[in-house]
């Protein structure tokens, strides 16, 4: 070999080592589905990516399917093996056999190099291993979560890391591995909210945490347009094609309430509180009380377990407008004092406090501190529309202090709020609320808050949607029909005696028939 053929080598070497871009479109070959052995030309977003990568350690990608990201990674893992020694890359994915995919693009690439850019025999070369002479390696494992905690990690790859069930256990593991100077790339499409990188990504954002967030839509790719995006529609169903194409974490998963209202609801209401009360500011108010107005407070109180928060919302009830909010985790004796006086400051509110376990405890404060305007609920064996009724309405005996969210009740809890925000005939002011929105999903046919969240904002907002449209709107139903029947009521002039006419109209009733067939429907079904 002449000193000339040496030289240009040599520089071509250190222009490999410098960039892996030039590297990767010189003289790297990937496979194509279609045409086989190719070069590897890179499109302007994965040269764009590949140089975040050199700029920063951690890396999240929450990606569109399809977009070469996985063999973008690859080529990235070889470009570290061969320019540095003793480099250890451990790729993690759901099973092993798409974990060994990176393995095999690396080896693939690896073997389509010029001679002199291989670096000999590999000493180690399986389908889980690849390893090079100067002691860099690629390791393919499943998903465990004591995956990585045994060697150093130079670079920690998780593939659709959102499908990891073990992510979290994964990355407590791999801290101390990666302390010492790795990295960490973590790529995924979307899979609903509430997992492992839905948690780093919200973070990441924030620059809460060290990860750098890459969000590669489906648009990004030069050769795809709205035809191809609507054709994924057809081939995928529109939920599918939303995880698989958008990026879009609350539509890729089993969310109760609609992104796009959510979405609504941020750009439209949500707002900064005027105050916020409170040691650690807990209490956000939107608007002072109005003494011309009437409002119900309607509390879910924490477990007692230490995981869950207590909390609170302050609606004007004619609007369905929140107006206050509480979400913190207190005692049971302060949380009750904290009720009581802020519904004695909003007019005396109507105070409804779910009773269930420690909720008791809540409620006795209320009771003790004599509290007028407590919510009572129908017994169990009682429906509530018997116990608002006329008839029942003061009869204690039939009822009990709080709201009991049971079986049955909780569904229709759920279905409230839902009807609610999709009609948008509620105004909710408060980001922590449609935060704990979009964390609520379905899960086995319950509706709950995603492992690792809470709902305790949820179920209070929709016990006092309940609550508004059964017990206060059959109440004011039983008012505006004595009140009806005492406008109807006319002097009989024959016998000096008062009498009711017959004109008074139930107003849960709907006359279903027309003529001499005309009928009366009871509409309480629909509650």
């Amino acid at each position: 070999m002449s000193q000339d053929i040496k030289q240009i080598i040599q520089q071509e070497y250190i222009k490999c080592a410098k960039d892996p871009i030039y590297f990767a479109k010189k003289y790297v070959y990937i496979t194509h589905p279609k045409r086989g052995r190719i070069q590897f030309a890179l499109y302007p977003f994965q040269e764009d990516v590949l140089k975040l990568f050199m700029k920063e350690d951690y890396h999240l990608i929450l990606k569109s399917r399809q977009l070469g990201i996985s063999t973008l990674v690859a080529l990235y893992s070889l470009w570290i093996m061969i320019f540095n020694k003793d480099k250890n890359i451990l790729v993690l994915c759901t099973k092993t056999d798409t974990a060994k995919n990176m393995v095999t693009k690396v080896k693939f690439m690896h073997d389509n190099l010029p001679s002199w850019l291989r670096t000999g025999k590999p000493d180690e070369n399986n389908k889980l291993t690849f390893k090079l002479k100067n002691g860099s390696q690629i390791k393919a494992v499943s998903a465990a979560s004591d995956s990585g905690r045994s060697e150093a990690v130079s670079l920690l790859i998780m593939d659709e890391a959102a499908f990891i069930p073990s992510a979290e256990e994964i990355w407590g593991s791999a801290q101390q591995t990666l302390a010492t100077g790795g990295g960490c790339i973590a790529l995924s499409t979307p899979n609903g909210t509430g997992n492992w990188f839905h948690k780093q990504w919200s973070k990441a954002e924030l620059s809460e945490n060290k990860f750098l967030p890459i969000k590669l839509p489906w648009k990004v790719h030069p050769e795809r347009d709205e035809e191809w995006r609507a054709e994924q529609n057809n081939l995928l169903g529109p939920k599918m094609a939303a995880q698989e194409c958008d990026c879009d974490f609350a539509t890729s998963g089993d969310g109760v309430f609609d992104n796009q209202i959510l979405e609504y609801y941020e750009q439209t209401y949500v707002k900064e509180p005027i105050e916020k009360r409170g040691m650690d500011g807990n209490l956000w108010i939107w608007e002072q009380p109005d003494y011309s107005k009437n409002y119900m407070i309607h509390a879910d109180v924490a477990r007692g377990d230490g995981q869950d928060y207590s909390a609170f919302h302050i609606m004007d009830i004619e609007e369905a407008k929140q107006v206050a909010e509480f979400h913190g985790k207190i005692s049971t004796k302060d949380f009750g004092n904290i009720l009581v006086s802020m519904a004695t400051e909003y007019n005396d509110a109507l105070l409804v406090i779910e009773n269930a376990n420690i909720g008791w405890a809540v409620i006795q404060v209320a009771i003790d501190r004599e509290y007028r305007n407590l919510y009572y609920s129908p017994k169990s064996d009682m429906n509530i529309v018997d116990a608002y009724s006329n008839k029942n309405m003061n009869n204690m005996n039939n009822m009990t202090p709080g709201f009991t969210t049971s079986m049955k009740t909780r569904p229709m809890i759920i279905q409230k709020l839902e009807a609610y925000s999709r009609e948008r005939s509620i105004i909710i002011q408060s980001k922590r609320t449609i935060d704990e929105m979009r964390t609520f999903i379905w899960r086995n046919n319950k509706a709950e808050a995603q492992s690792g969240y809470n709902d305790d904002l949820v179920m209070s907002l929709g016990i006092g949607l309940y609550v508004r449209d059964t017990a206060l709107r059959l109440q004011q139903s039983g008012i505006d029909l004595t009140k009806a029947s005492l406008n109807n009521i006319s002097k009989n002039n024959y016998s000096g005696l008062y009498s009711n006419n017959g004109n008074a109209k139930n107003q849960w009733d709907w006359n279903v028939g027309s003529g001499n067939n005309s009928d009366n429907e009871g509409l309480t079904w629909l509650l």
